[in-house]
């Protein structure tokens, strides 16, 4: 009888960005994996088809909204606190915070509303977008299984392929009988 015992993480996962260490879900069960990512595909669809090398078409709106749709993505695989500052967006006039909102829109509208105008809604953890990538590739990673889960026999961690037996033939390959260049 065979029988194969199989771990779950119960520590969380932590990515530590800018000094801040953000909490992911120990274990993300397929669905939730799947409805997150789901979600991030939407957004990405809203992004579709802005041509980078002609600015005359872009669109900011859409870029804002594929960047909200990677942070709402990561924000659903961590533990709540991480998600929670991770989301969080403030309503800024210069310097001083007006507001903390965890919605766009709302916050949004609080700016729109604000007296004396000038304000406006920013992340309370900027992040550039490479980080935001590098974040997306190591949790689809993480989650997915992938290279830094795999045990140490896996393929990536094989020894490479022996060489044939016997000696190697002397003769000239077809490609090297072909007509030789001038000067030659």
């Amino acid at each position: 009888m065979a029988k194969k015992t199989f771990a779950l993480n119960s520590e969380p996962h932590i990515a530590t960005v800018g000094g801040t260490d953000l909490e992911f879900l120990p274990e993300v069960m397929g669905d939730e994996f799947m409805d997150a990512f789901a979600e991030l595909r939407e957004a990405q669809q809203a992004a579709k088809g802005l041509d980078m090398n002609d600015l005359s078409t872009l669109d900011p709106a859409a870029l804002r909204g594929a960047a909200r749709g990677m942070r709402a993505f990561l924000a659903r695989l961590m533990l709540p606190e991480s998600a929670t500052a991770f989301t969080r967006l403030n309503v800024v006039r210069g310097d001083q915070v007006l507001g903390s909102f965890q919605d766009w829109d709302q916050a949004q509208e609080a700016a729109d509303a604000a007296e004396g105008g000038g304000a406006r809604v920013v992340w309370a953890m900027p992040l550039p977008d490479r980080v935001l990538v590098e974040l997306l590739e190591w949790v689809v990673e993480l989650y997915g299984g992938g290279a830094d889960e795999r045990p140490p026999t896996s393929s990536s961690a094989s020894a490479p392929r022996s060489p044939k037996g016997g000696r190697r033939g002397m003769g000239v390959s077809p490609s090297r009988a072909s007509t030789p260049a001038p000067g030659r």
